[in-house]
């Protein structure tokens, strides 16, 4: 009896030590300072645009300031290419994310002090340079989490990204909520702002990523604007690299739509803001742990591929999960089932799938491929949500619209499992998920 708890206990060590070993820990910081920016002009602003008396119309419009995120591989390469001033002998890396962290604060501030119902326009100029600034930390946070892990640490990285990023979103959209009810929404999103610290002191304490690799100087204006197109023209010449890029297009369609339009749908069922931090923001926080471990679990045993297939098909299955909720009426045992299992699917997806899409960069130009990829996940969802979504909810009403975004993953897990058959993903694999990057920094 004594032999097997001591195995237990080995094999318990054994599992989490890749979790505390410091490229992991430093990922899980990073993913926190991800997180927030993308809460508080998310699901946050939709609250505080609802509760102004702002029409659905307009709430769903102003998911179109996410676009910034699809559009950040347009700047990429400068965080790949352009050396800072002054600050710039800290390391290419580390003084980008000085730098775009102070941008980001300064972008939060400015938003806390717009008032939506005096002046909308300015709401919304204020949200979009949240969304320049945030997208462009995510491009230096994602490139330095990249450039520290090795290829063996993508899957918990990632994992490890996902508990961080969930843990500032979470965090960040509940205390605007909490915060919000007792002292005003400007206060609440000026303390959110500080959420920006934890990927700025990670760069400062680790320093330049250890497997960075330089980039030649460009010399002349040829080569300058090489190194703007370059980092796309060498993924475009993979094998199946167009291939990858419709799967990427697609995949997230379906989950894009259902999520950034959930705060409608439980507006106008009556939920308060205690009741959706609660099982939204609480409920949904603790599953989305919990999918986060199953993802790490499903990555190791079924490897990257068939762990990625499974995880499409749950988050496509989750967004059925919505429909059955728009269906009943106002259950708080319901809202707390559907987002358990919804969260659950979205933590195997956030290890898997973001392990895919880090593996598939070349370490010379991680920001600007990263950026690429990440963008290209989910614009399409964006640009329906933010032109359409809100005119088809009102003209099919919820329980037709979820079963819409349901049947909208079915692209993006066939396209998935035709490119594993014709062996398209090993083919895609860029040096970031190979040892070819090992000992190659500058």
């Amino acid at each position: 009896m004594n032999e097997i708890g001591a195995t237990t206990k080995r094999d318990w060590a054994g599992a989490l030590k890749p979790y505390l070993e410091k490229e992991s820990l430093a990922a899980f910081f990073l993913g926190v300072s991800s997180g927030f920016p993308y809460a508080l002009i998310g699901a946050t602003l939709t609250s505080r645009l609802a509760q102004d008396g702002i029409d659905k119309k307009t709430v769903t419009a102003f998911t179109l300031v996410f676009l910034a995120y699809n559009l950040k591989f347009l700047w990429a390469w400068m965080i790949d290419g352009v050396r800072l001033p002054v600050i710039g002998r800290l390391g290419q890396r580390v003084s980008w994310m000085l730098f775009v962290g102070v941008l980001v604060i300064a972008a939060v501030v400015n938003l806390a002090a717009v008032d939506p119902a005096a002046n909308i326009g300015w709401v919304a100029t204020s949200a979009i340079l949240v969304g320049i600034a945030g997208a462009t930390f995510d491009i230096v946070i994602d490139a330095y989490r990249i450039e520290t892990l090795k290829p063996e640490q993508l899957g918990v990285g990632s994992g490890m990204t996902q508990y961080g990023w969930r843990i500032g979103s979470a965090a960040a959209g509940a205390l605007a909520l909490v915060l919000a009810a007792r002292v005003g929404w400007e206060l609440a999103y000026i303390a959110c702002a500080s959420f920006a610290l934890p990927a700025m002191l990670t760069a400062l304490v680790l320093g330049e990523p250890a497997r960075r690799r330089i980039p030649e100087r460009a010399k002349g204006i040829g080569e300058a604007l090489r190194a703007v197109y370059g980092p796309f023209t060498e993924f475009f010449m993979r094998k199946g690299a167009l291939l990858v890029l419709l799967f990427i297009l697609l995949h997230k369609i379906g989950d894009t739509l259902a999520n950034l339009t959930v705060r409608l749908l439980l507006d106008d069922k009556g939920y308060t803001n205690d009741e959706i931090a609660l099982y939204d923001v609480g409920v949904g926080f603790w599953a989305f742990l919990i999918g986060i471990f199953v993802g790490g679990v499903l990555y190791s045993r079924l490897g990257m591929k068939r762990s990625v297939l499974l995880s499409l098909v749950l988050m496509g299955v989750s967004n059925f999960s919505f429909a059955l909720l728009a269906a009943v009426d106002k259950t708080n045992a319901g809202l707390a089932a559907t987002f358990l299992f919804e969260n659950i699917a979205s933590g195997i997806g956030g290890v898997t799938v973001v392990a895919y899409f880090a593996a598939l960069t070349d370490l010379r130009f991680t920001a600007s491929q990263y950026a690429l990829i990440s963008a290209a996940a989910s614009i399409v969802g964006r640009v329906l949500t933010g032109t359409t979504a809100g005119a088809l909810v009102e003209s099919f009403g919820y329980v037709n619209f979820y079963l819409f975004t349901t049947a909208a993953a079915l692209p993006g897990i066939v396209l998935f499992w035709l490119m594993m058959r014709a062996g398209l993903i090993d083919a895609s694999i860029g040096t970031a998920g190979t040892a070819r990057g090992e000992g190659e920094g500058g």
